[in-house]
């Protein structure tokens, strides 16, 4: 039940789009997850989950020959009352209980790490402000592991923002207690030649809410890894997502819903930008229905606005259903270039080409930065997509 569009825009005659279907693809990662780095084969391009990664770009973090050098990353944590912020050993028990690696980079990254930042909401707390955690890259490799842990019925907004320029394989985690409530924001806003490959994996918990917003602008090659599976029936899950590629930019989003537990819910939405040659934009959408998640309700969508020609997409849906006591379920992939009729439309009332095409693709992610829900990282976003905009003009 999938469906995929590989859009290598201008590659096709008289500017039409060329779709080209792939077979299904199986939700589950050939080599079972686990935190020991020798259960996973070195990658060689030709494995599903990673054919369309540029191994070559990773610089050595497919392959173990990427070790922790330079300054890496520096951390720094804003945090108000009620929230707890620890600096842990590898043999803290709160680490990896979301989720086990289930590629070879997570599993180095695992292996890799020295020191974990533990950020823990108390329960019933509910924070009038987010907490905010700065990662900035200053040179060489980098690994590292966040976990964010809400009590039951806490409720809290976390903001991850990266940016500078380090090659960092990473691990986050969030487990939320029943009727806990969570919100993250994470930027991507890394320096050109910055590598960023990175799982991220939510555990919820009862009737628990679990809000995902990831949004990608920099660095040469990111990948994220979004994981969801739920402790217990009555969670709720949404994961949204932008990005903005540029030429040369490789950004891949590969997403995960496990139900994996009755009467839970899951709604996923993605859209991107593309713009420039050999921009390369991957999202992959997986969500599994377990034969024991009877009363699912889920959805999931991405779409795709190639802005010139030399962009390439490939959005890949997957939906595995093995129960029929299910709610509801469904997916949509779509590819495609400006429509002209909005653009005439704009331009028929006096307002500049270049200003149309800017005020197309502000309506177009409008409705995911909205899901943020903070203002001055709104306000920020859409000022780094007006950016972009103005840097193809």
């Amino acid at each position: 039940m999938a469906e995929a569009q590989n859009i290598p825009a201008g590659s096709t005659t008289a500017g039409s789009i060329a779709v080209a279907a792939e077979s299904t693809v199986a939700t589950r990662m050939s080599a079972p997850p686990s935190f020991d780095v020798a259960d996973f084969p070195v990658p060689h391009g030709r494995e599903e989950e990673w054919r369309f990664t540029p191994l070559e770009r990773l610089r050595g973090l497919h392959d173990g020959t990427a070790v922790a050098s330079g300054e890496g990353v520096k951390v720094d944590i804003e945090a108000p009352e009620g929230v707890t912020v620890e600096t842990v050993g590898r043999d803290d028990e709160r680490l990896g209980r979301a989720g086990k690696p289930v590629d070879r980079v997570a599993a180095q990254a695992y292996s890799s790490f020295e020191k974990a930042s533990v950020v823990t909401v108390a329960k019933d707390a509910v924070l009038a402000e987010p907490i905010r955690i700065a990662v900035h890259g200053r040179g060489g490799v980098a690994f590292g592991h966040q976990v964010i842990e809400l009590g039951a019925f806490a409720e809290a907004v976390v903001v991850i923002d990266h940016t500078g320029d380090a090659v960092l394989a990473a691990n986050v985690d969030y487990v939320l207690g029943d009727g806990a409530k969570l919100t993250v924001v994470s930027v991507q806003d890394w320096d050109e030649k910055a590598v960023h490959v990175a799982q991220h994996n939510a555990l919820v918990g009862r009737d628990a809410s679990f809000k995902s917003v990831v949004v990608t602008f920099g660095g040469d090659v990111v990948r994220i890894h979004p994981r969801v599976a739920y402790a217990a029936p009555g969670g709720e899950a949404e994961l949204f997502g932008l990005y903005f590629t540029d030429a040369g930019q490789h950004q891949e989003h590969r997403l995960l819903v496990d139900h994996n537990t009755p009467h839970c819910k899951s709604n996923v939405a993605y859209k991107g930008a593309l713009q420039g040659q050999d921009a390369h934009a991957v999202w992959i959408g997986d969500v599994l229905i377990q034969a024991a998640a009877e009363g699912t309700d889920t959805y999931e969508l991405n779409r795709n606005l190639v802005l010139t020609d030399g962009a390439r997409v490939d959005s890949v849906p997957n939906l595995e259903i093995e129960t029929g006591e299910i709610a509801g379920a469904g997916h949509a992939s779509a590819t495609g270039r400006f429509d002209d009729e909005q653009l005439f439309y704009l331009m028929a009332r006096g307002i500049p080409e270049t200003e149309a095409r800017r005020l197309v693709v502000r309506g177009f992610f409008a409705e995911l930065v909205q899901q943020i829900g903070l203002p001055d990282v709104q306000e920020r976003l859409i000022a780094k997509i007006e950016a972009e905009l103005e840097a193809s003009v």
